[in-house]
């Protein structure tokens, strides 16, 4: 799906191409690749860069095509492998020509659309747009850091709680989620750097470059400390899954020490020998008594020293 944005003076939807629009390919279908490649000349092969999940954040020159790829985050289901993961963001210019490519459907995007339509000043130029890029995806993976951390303090309320498989693999994959904004981000911040320097920046962009930076580098360091929470919570939840299975095995071990006793006894006064009370009336009474104190004893001292 294609879409035209007139970028002078506010974003507002167009017909068709003009010199200088902004033209925003979501999920492209066969229809979009032929207009890409075939109406506006683009090269055919970043295309396939950008629907490839795994592509780094980088930039190319070809022919006078300015190619960018930028990470921004996306958020599936959350029982997915990874509920927060990244993916690429194509940014193709050349002379009056801005494209933008997405393979996904994202948030995002159609927040940064919104949200220019209500700034209603549009883009003084490609490097504006591109540089306001940026700063939404930085401003997205902060929001999303916060719903992680909520994911988090959740778990970490579990902890009192039966603890099964399921909260364990769910940590797992919030630990999966961060690690793929760490290494996008650090991607992205390398990307910035270096298009300062390819990019036409006038005062403006540089102002805006800056709070791009600002908002890069509290992502990052957000990120690297709810890292850190998640480890110390997993380290928990393990430490709490390996008590309760040594207060389980204490448990059973003492359990089976009492019944040691009543089974010894019963052993004992049931063997086919003559032991004095074959013949007394009062054996079989007497032997089950003893065997009832002897549980007793053993409940009485075990619960003494706290092994029960």
């Amino acid at each position: 799906m294609r879409s035209f944005w007139n970028t002078k003076g506010g974003i507002h939807a167009i017909d068709q191409w003009q010199p200088g629009c902004w033209v925003q390919v979501t999920c492209p279908v066969e229809d979009d690749v032929d207009y890409l490649v075939n109406t506006l000349g683009m090269p055919d092969y970043f295309i396939t860069d950008v629907a490839d999940t795994d592509e780094r954040a980088r930039y190319d020159l070809d022919e006078g095509w300015l190619m960018i790829i930028l990470r921004i985050p996306h958020m599936k289901t959350i029982n997915s492998r990874a509920p927060y993961t990244t993916i690429p963001l194509g940014v193709v210019i050349k002379d009056n020509i801005i494209v933008t490519i997405c393979d996904q459907e994202t948030r995002m995007l159609m927040d940064f659309v919104n949200h220019q339509m209500r700034r209603a000043e549009g883009f003084s130029d490609a490097a504006d747009l591109v540089f306001r890029l940026f700063l939404s995806a930085s401003v997205w993976y902060l929001k999303y850091l916060k719903q992680v951390n909520g994911l988090i303090e959740k778990a970490k309320r579990k902890l009192g709680a039966q603890i099964d498989n399921q909260d364990l693999v769910s940590l797992s994959r919030l630990q999966d989620s961060l690690t793929y904004f760490a290494t996008s981000i650090r991607g992205n911040e390398t990307l910035l750097s270096k298009l300062k320097f390819r990019l036409p920046v006038d005062e403006l962009d540089a102002e805006l470059i800056e709070d791009v930076n600002i908002e890069m580098n509290q992502a990052r360091e957000t990120t690297a400390i709810y890292t850190n929470i998640l480890n110390a919570t997993m380290d928990t939840y393990a430490n709490v899954i390996n008590n309760n299975m040594n207060r389980v095995m204490r448990l059973l071990t003492s359990l089976n020490m009492i019944i040691m006793f009543p089974t010894l006894i019963a052993s004992l006064f049931g063997m086919n020998l003559i032991n004095g009370m074959e013949r007394w009336a009062w054996g079989f009474p007497v032997a089950i008594v003893i065997s009832i104190l002897s549980t007793l004893f053993g409940l009485m001292w075990f619960k003494r020293n706290h092994w029960l």
